[in-house]
């Protein structure tokens, strides 16, 4: 299948992103949005593995140039393989999902969507977060989570770096996010053959889902990565 056209059309202008190489393409929410972040995040400790693959990057959100300063210095994402659009015109392209929307402006309908309503699996990863997963890494080398194992996601873990996305978020609401009309709005992922052919798509369907498999959200990447000494499941291990 080929990709949409009007990603191709976006790329073709973009250095390094044209036809004849491999290129993952992220369209992420406002800058400071949770996914955002956490998609950010993920990917930042697997970029050596993308670059000896050979795979372009490029991450497109909602935003303006000092968000995306901030986003970099904050996530540790390199800032050539971000751009910002002030109007998700490419989001709205590919049919990438609004969100829910009405009269009442953004806030209402964001608001619904963190309690889950027009927002599949919004909860059940938000308790993930509290509840801790034996099938997704560990997020800290820290004492205090090594009280109950090692190895795998423990309780609170994930909810504590949710915690610290939201503090620096609200903390600089108005860099991340100039303007409140795109609340709402939903990202993509997508993973483009070197011939313009679509290898892998998501299309978020609500908060909290900007991978199909968020314990290990690079998963889909893994045919395509040749080993290297990054962290395999794009998750980074701070120290606390």
């Amino acid at each position: 299948m080929r990709a949409p056209d009007p990603l191709l059309q976006r790329l073709a202008r973009e250095p390094g992103m044209a036809t004849g190489r491999r290129r993952l393409v992220l369209l992420l929410p406002q800058l400071g949005d949770f996914d955002s972040l956490e998609y950010a995040q993920a990917i930042v400790p697997a970029l050596p593995r993308l670059q000896a693959a050979g795979i372009g990057l490029l991450a497109i959100g909602i935003g303006d140039p000092a968000g995306a300063a901030r986003f970099c210095a904050y996530t540790g994402f390199p800032p050539e393989c971000l751009q910002v659009d002030r109007e998700p015109e490419l989001h709205q392209a590919l049919g990438l999902y609004a969100g829910l929307t009405g009269a009442g402006g953004p806030w209402p309908g964001l608001l619904l969507m963190c309690a889950g309503i027009g927002s599949p699996g919004t909860l059940a990863e938000v308790l993930r977060g509290y509840s801790g997963d034996r099938t997704a890494p560990q997020r800290f080398e820290s004492p205090l989570f090594a009280l109950v194992g090692q190895g795998f996601q423990r309780p609170f873990e994930l909810a504590t770096v949710r915690l610290a996305n939201m503090r620096e978020a609200l903390s600089h609401w108005r860099t991340y996010v100039p303007r409140d009309t795109y609340l709402t709005q939903r990202g993509g992922t997508f993973l483009l053959e070197s011939d313009d052919s679509l290898l892998y798509s998501h299309r978020d369907p609500g908060l909290l889902g900007f991978s199909a498999t968020m314990a290990r959200p690079l998963q889909f990447l893994e045919p395509w990565l040749k080993a290297s000494g990054a962290d395999r499941e794009g998750h980074p291990s701070p120290s606390g």
